[in-house]
């Protein structure tokens, strides 16, 4: 017989990489100053802090900024002929680093590099007046890259390097609250090859899968597997392309970014129509469904606590699993390249990705494709 203590060390195997969620997410971008000033004002985030020539930092600029647990930065070269403009020329404004929260950033690169990841950055201890603040990072599909960001012995605003930024412009938020997952776009039969890097790499878990059966139009269709960390905190879906008549959005997303990436952001909500009825007055587009998606809404996820109308004129989706349910809608793409969008989410207990909205969902992003002249 086996002794509880030995089965619950099977049941429940040591983290080897334990995260504590999305500390930050970092974009390459033109003109960093004015991608910080969009964000404030459409999205409703707040000045937090600044590094550039002012605080020592030579050959970039960047500002962050926060909404609740919420921290974007955005990062922009002073001049070319480096890493960060290369990035911006091949593949236009774009997510690069997707740092996670880590209480030992040395271990959590060891952990990953000798389980075969590639480094980014070794572990580099950064020191100010206000503490010191450990980073590493480790390459993932495409250019992107996952930092851990060790900051329990940091008390100033950001990090070192940065200083406040103090603004007279901080639009009121719009109850953003957090990142609620991150899905990235890879190539032609390269999903599974980055599951097994989030499983042996990170020691991820593939908690749901999608096929082409799942996730398929008239025109296109694409295969998608998430991937989530042991506590659920960080999770990372896959998508990759799959046989169609049509070119699909993760082909379009693909030749348009000029290579794998993030394709969205989940920013989740706890009043998904407030939120999204004032991201809407501040200019943020949404892709809309045919008005009869719903006619039997109810009858497809039963109660709901929410009126009808209000989702019906906003054009919130709706889908339910074993847990509950959850509301979401997606931004058109906010770059002149059809690459980056955001999805804004509210989960009423439910844990799943909306399965059952995907092929409106994805008839709404071929008519956007149609209208470019992509399909």
């Amino acid at each position: 017989m086996i002794s509880l203590a030995i089965q619950s060390k099977i049941d429940n195997p040591i983290d080897f990489l334990p995260l504590h969620g999305t500390d930050y997410v970092e974009f390459y971008v033109g003109n960093a100053k004015q991608a910080a000033h969009f964000y404030k004002t459409a999205f409703g985030f707040q000045s937090l802090a600044y590094a550039g020539p002012e605080t020592g930092v030579k050959d970039r600029a960047s500002y962050a900024i926060r909404q609740n647990k919420l921290t974007f930065v955005f990062t922009t070269p002073l001049k070319n002929n480096n890493e960060i403009a290369d990035h911006i020329y091949k593949h236009g404004d774009g997510v690069k680093m997707l740092a996670l929260k880590v209480d030992d950033a040395t271990d959590a690169w060891e952990q990953t590099t000798k389980r075969g990841a590639v480094s980014y950055m070794e572990p580099l201890k950064m020191q100010d007046e206000y503490g010191e603040l450990i980073m590493s990072g480790i390459k993932t599909y495409g250019d992107t890259v996952h930092l851990f960001i060790e900051r329990s012995k940091y008390e100033g605003v950001f990090m070192p390097g940065y200083r406040t930024w103090n603004s007279t412009y901080n639009p009121s938020e719009t109850g953003l609250l957090y990142v609620d997952h991150c899905v990235g776009n890879v190539g032609w039969n390269q999903m599974n090859k980055w599951v097994s890097f989030y499983e042996n790499v990170m020691g991820f878990k593939n908690i749901l899968s999608f096929d082409d059966n799942d996730i398929s139009t008239e025109y296109s269709a694409l295969m998608s597997k998430v991937m989530s960390n042991g506590n659920g905190y960080v999770k990372f879906p896959i998508n990759e392309p799959a046989e169609g008549k049509k070119k699909s959005q993760v082909e379009e997303y693909l030749e348009f970014y000029d290579g794998e990436g993030c394709q969205h952001v989940a920013l989740a909500t706890l009043d998904i129509v407030k939120t999204v009825t004032e991201l809407q007055n501040r200019g943020i587009e949404f892709l809309k469904v045919p008005t009869t998606y719903y006619d039997d809404l109810l009858d497809r996820v039963r109660k709901i606590d929410e009126d009808l109308q209000p989702l019906k004129d906003l054009g919130i989706l709706v889908d339910r699993d074993e847990e509950g349910y959850l509301l979401q809608i997606f931004t058109k793409p906010v770059e002149d390249r059809p690459t980056l969008f955001f999805e804004i989410i509210q989960r009423k207990g439910a844990k799943s990705f909306g399965k059952g909205n995907f092929k409106a969902l994805f008839e709404a992003i071929e008519r956007e494709q149609e209208s470019r002249g992509n399909l």
